[in-house]
C-alpha cells in the first residue's frame, strides 16, 4: 500500500523554486513530451525495477521500514468531521505490464482511427476500480491521458463517473491533475456536440457535486486549483487554457489601465462556446457557501485566490451574482448584504491590512474590475479613501490602488484621488511606484479632468523650478536611474541603458493631452541632442515615446524640429526594428521636401533593408520602389494626398485648421474636431482612390504613350482629386440632419469650384458604381 499525492512520487526533474503556480503548471504541460520519453525509457527497463528504485530513494510516501505511509489529512477539514486517512493500492505488476503494452500499441502508426478508439475504450474499461492508482502513477498517467484523448464520449464519461469518488485526490496529485485536465479538455470538445450534451452535463454535474463536499482543500492545492479553474471555464463555455481567466499577463493589464487597449471587464473579449450556465451557477454558489467558513484562510492563500479571481472574471457583467459573491470576500455579513449596506466602517482597517498581502491584493484588483457600480463606490469610499497614499507606498497595496484608479467611474472620484495623490507624485516616484502615477494620468485623460494639474505635478516631480524644462523627458525616460542617483544635480543621460518601461508609458500618455498642457514636455523632447533622439528611437519604449509625440497635438513646427534632428540617420534608423516605426511616423509628420530626404536616405540602404524582417513593410508603405523608378510620379501622388487632406480639413476642420491651410506641412489631424477613427478611414479612402489613379498612370506608360499618358494622368489626377474631395464632403453631409436640404448640399458641393467636366465625371462614376438615382440628383444639385 502506498500513499498518493504530490509528495508521494518524487520528481525525476530538477526542481525550480520561486515560481508562480501558473508557470509551474505551464512548465508541467510544456515538458509533457520529455516526461513521456522518460516514461518510455523507464518502462523499457522494467516497471518493477522503477518501483524498486522509487522505494529505495526513500520518497515521502514510504516509511524507513518500507511500509506504506498514509497521507496527511486535509488542512481545512472541519473539526466536527472525522478525519480519515486515505491510502491507495500499489499498481500490480500485471496491470502495469498491460498498460505498458497498450502504450506501445497506441503510440504507433499502424492502428487506424476507428480501431484506436476501440482499443482506448477497452483499456479504460480495464482501468475501472483502479483509476486512482493509475492516474496518480508517474508513468501510467501518461498512458491514461492518451487513452482519454483517443476514446469516445461514452467511455470518457463512464471513466469519470467511475472515479468521481476519488476525483478530489486525483485532482490534487502532481500526475493525477494532468489526467483530470485532459479529461476536462476532451469533455469540452464533446460538449459542442448536441447529441453528447446531456451525457457530458450529467458527468460534470457528478464531478461538481463531489468537489462541493470539500472545495477548500482543492482550491488551496497548487494542482487542484488549476483543475478547478479549468472546470469553471468549461462550465462557462470559454477555452480551458484561456489566459484571460487563468492568469493575465501584467503587460496586458497595464495596457488596459493606461488606455492603450480597452478594459475588458465583462469577458466579451474571449470567444464563448456552448457552456453549462445552470451548472456554473450551482457550482459557484456551493463553492461560495462552503468557502465562507474558511474565508480568512482563502483571502490570503495564493491558490484559492486564483480560483476566486477566475470565478469573478467568469461572472463579470452578472451584477446579481457578483453582489452575492464579492461582499463575503470583503469580510461582510449576509445581513448587511440584504440591507444594501455592504461594508461596515469597523471592517475598513482589516481590509486595508489585507491589501498588503500578495494574494488578497491580486484578488482586490479583480474585484474592482468587475464590481457593480454601487459596490465599487462603497469600496472606494469606505476602504480606499484617506488610505490611498498609505497603500500606494506598499509593494503589494499599490497594485490595488492602480486598479482602483484605472476603473474610476466619474470625474468626482478622480477629484478625490487627486487630492490625496496629486501632491505626492515626487514621493511616489522616489518610492518606486510610478505605476500609480501612470494610472492617475491615464484616468485623468480618459475622464477628461485634472489634465493640466497632472501635467504640472509630473513636471514638478522631475524638474525643480530653477531648472530648465529640457531635462523633463530624459529624466522620465530613465526614472529608475534618475531617482536612484544620490546627487540628482549631477545626473546625466546614461548611454546604453534600457529606458524605463513605465516612464515610457507615462510620456506616451502625456502626449495624448491637449497641446496647451504639454508645452514643457514638447520643448524638452525637441531640444534633445541628436544622439539621444537616435538612442531613444532604437529603444522599444523610447521609440514609442517619439512616435507618440509625432502623433500628438503639438504644432507642426515642433514636430519638424525633431524630424530635422535625425536628418542623415534615417537609413540607420530604418535598419533597426524599433527605429523603422519612427521613420514611418517621421515620414507622415513632415513636409514634402523632408519626405524626399527620407526617401533618398532609404534608397542607400534599400538592398540591406529588404533582407530584414521589418524592411519589406517599410519599403512598401513608403513606396520606395516607385520613388526610385519614377520620382515625379511619386511626388505627384504625395502632392495629391496633401491637397486632399487640406481640402477635407478646410471644409470639416476647426478654425485653427483652416488658418493653417497654407502651411507647407500636411495639416495635423489633431487640430480638427472630427473623430480620429473617421479621419483614419478618410485617409485610407483617399489613399485607395489615389492608388487607383496611379494604376491608370502606369497602364498609360505601358501602352507606349508616355507623353500623352503623363499629360492625361495629370489632368485625370486633378479631376480625380476633385471627385474624391466631393465624395468625402457628401459622405459627411449624409451624417448631418439637414442633409435633405438641397441648398446646403449644393453649397457644400460647390465649395471647390466644380466645373462641368467634374460634374459629368461624377455622374459617370455614380452610374458605374451603381449608385441610386436619388444620390446622383443630390450630387448634381
Amino acid at each position: 500500500m502506498v500513499s498518493f499525492g504530490s509528495k508521494a512520487l518524487p520528481s525525476r526533474r530538477r526542481t525550480t523554486h520561486n515560481l508562480t503556480e501558473d508557470s509551474l503548471m505551464a512548465g508541467e504541460d510544456n515538458s509533457y513530451g520529455r516526461r513521456k520519453k522518460e516514461a518510455r525509457r523507464k518502462a523499457a527497463k522494467g516497471y518493477l525495477e522503477f518501483e524498486g528504485d522509487r522505494r529505495q530513494k526513500g520518497s515521502s510516501g514510504w516509511r524507513p521500514d518500507r511500509t506504506a505511509k498514509p497521507e496527511k489529512p486535509f488542512k481545512h477539514k472541519n473539526a466536527s468531521e472525522p478525519q480519515t486517512w486515505h491510502i491507495r493500492k500499489q499498481v500490480d505488476p500485471e496491470t502495469a505490464k498491460y498498460f505498458s503494452e497498450i502504450a506501445n500499441v497506441i503510440e504507433g502508426n499502424e492502428v487506424g482511427l476507428e480501431e484506436r478508439s476501440i482499443i482506448c475504450g477497452n483499456a479504460l474499461e480495464e482501468a475501472r476500480g483502479k483509476e486512482l492508482e493509475l492516474a496518480t502513477d508517474y508513468i501510467i498517467s501518461h498512458t491514461l491521458q492518451a487513452l482519454l484523448e483517443g476514446s469516445d464520449v461514452d467511455h470518457l464519461c463512464r471513466f469519470l463517473k467511475s472515479c468521481a469518488k476519488d476525483f478530489l485526490y486525483i485532482a490534487m496529485d502532481r500526475s493525477g491533475s494532468h489526467v483530470a485536465e485532459t479529461a476536462l479538455k476532451c469533455l469540452a470538445l464533446h460538449l459542442q456536440d448536441e447529441e453528447s450534451y446531456t451525457l457530458v452535463e450529467e458527468t460534470l454535474a457528478t464531478i461538481c457535486k463531489v468537489i462541493t463536499v470539500n472545495p477548500v482543500d482543492v482550491m488551496c492545492n497548487c494542482y487542484g486549483s488549476h483543475v478547478i479553474r479549468s472546470l469553471l471555464c468549461l462550465c462557462k463555455g470559454v477555452p480551458l487554457d484561456s489566459p484571460e481567466f487563468h492568469t493575465t499577463k501584467s503587460s496586458t493589464i497595464l495596457a488596459g489601465r493606461l488606455n492603450f487597449r480597452p478594459l475588458q471587464s465583462d469577458g466579451n473579449s474571449v470567444p464563448h462556446q456552448q457552456g453549462l450556465p445552470e451548472l456554473l451557477k450551482f457550482f459557484v454558489a456551493e463553492i461560495s457557501k462552503c468557502a465562507q467558513k474558511d474565508i480568512a484562510t482563502m483571502q490570503v492563500e495564493q491558490y484559492s485566490s486564483l480560483v476566486l479571481q477566475t470565478v469573478l472574471k467568469l461572472l463579470a457583467g452578472h451584477d446579481e451574482e457578483l453582489l452575492h459573491i464579492i461582499p463575503p470576500l470583503l469580510g461582510c455579513n449576509k445581513e448587511n448584504i440584504g440591507e444594501g449596506n455592504f461594508l461596515k466602517i469597523d471592517e475598513r482597517r482589516n481590509i486595508v491590512d489585507l491589501l498588503k498581502e500578495t494574494a488578497y491584493s491580486h484578488l482586490m484588483e479583480v474585484i474592482l474590475e468587475v464590481a457593480p457600480e454601487m459596490l465599487y463606490n462603497e469600496i472606494f469610499t469606505k476602504v480606499f479613501r484617506n488610505s490611498l497614499f498609505e497603500l500606494s507606498s506598499h509593494p503589494c497595496g499599490n497594485f490595488a490602488v492602480q486598479a482602483l484608479v484605472s476603473h474610476a467611474r466619474c470625474q468626482g472620484q478622480v477629484e478625490f484621488i487627486w487630492e490625496e495623490l496629486g501632491p505626492k507624485f515626487k514621493d511616489l516616484l522616489e518610492l518606486g511606484r510610478p505605476g500609480v502615477v501612470a494610472s492617475l494620468l491615464a484616468a485623468s485623460q480618459r475622464l477628461d479632468t485634472h489634465a493640466q494639474k497632472c501635467c504640472q505635478a509630473l513636471a514638478a516631480a522631475v524638474c525643480s523650478a530653477n531648472e530648465s524644462p529640457e531635462c523633463i523627458v530624459p529624466r522620465i525616460l530613465f526614472l529608475e536611474s534618475y531617482f536612484g542617483c544620490e546627487d540628482k544635480s549631477y545626473w546625466t543621460w546614461p548611454s546604453g541603458v534600457k529606458m524605463h518601461v513605465i516612464g515610457s508609458l507615462i510620456l506616451q500618455t502625456i502626449f495624448k493631452y491637449p497641446s496647451g498642457f504639454i508645452q514643457p514636455y514638447v520643448s524638452s523632447i525637441t531640444f534633445m541632442e541628436t544622439d539621444h533622439v537616435l538612442e531613444a528611437a532604437k529603444d522599444a519604449g523610447g521609440a514609442r515615446v517619439v512616435e507618440a509625440f509625432l502623433s500628438s497635438n503639438a504644432s507642426k513646427k515642433h514636430k519638424q524640429r525633431l524630424v530635422a534632428r535625425v536628418r542623415g540617420h534615417f537609413g540607420e534608423l530604418a535598419m533597426h526594428p524599433s527605429g523603422s516605426f519612427t521613420v514611418e511616423k517621421c515620414f507622415t509628420a513632415c513636409n514634402l521636401p523632408l519626405r524626399e530626404t527620407i526617401m533618398n536616405e532609404l534608397l542607400t540602404v534599400r538592398s540591406e533593408l529588404s533582407k530584414t524582417k521589418h524592411g519589406p513593410h517599410l519599403l512598401r508603405k513608403l513606396d520606395v520602389d516607385r520613388f526610385a523608378a519614377r520620382p515625379d510620379q511619386w511626388k505627384m501622388k504625395q502632392s495629391s494626398k496633401e491637397s486632399a487632406y487640406k481640402e477635407f480639413y478646410a471644409t470639416f476642420g476647426s478654425n485653427e485648421t483652416q488658418s493653417s491651410k497654407t502651411d507647407s506641412f500636411v495639416v495635423d489631424p489633431s487640430h480638427h474636431s472630427s473623430n480620429p477613427n473617421s479621419v483614419k478611414a478618410m485617409r485610407k479612402e483617399i489613399d485607395q482612390c489615389l492608388a487607383s489613379v496611379t494604376k491608370l498612370n502606369v497602364s498609360g506608360h505601358k501602352r507606349g504613350h508616355p507623353e500623352g499618358a503623363e499629360q492625361g494622368s495629370e489632368k485625370f489626377a486633378r479631376q480625380a482629386k476633385n471627385e474624391d474631395v466631393l465624395k468625402i464632403k457628401n459622405k459627411k453631409l449624409k451624417q448631418k440632419n439637414n442633409y435633405g436640404s438641397t441648398e446646403y448640399a449644393a453649397a457644400a458641393a460647390s465649395n471647390k469650384e466644380p466645373s462641368l467636366g467634374v460634374n459629368k465625371m461624377e455622374k459617370k462614376r455614380c452610374q458605374k458604381d451603381g449608385l441610386s438615382k436619388s444620390v446622383t440628383k443630390k450630387l448634381k444639385g
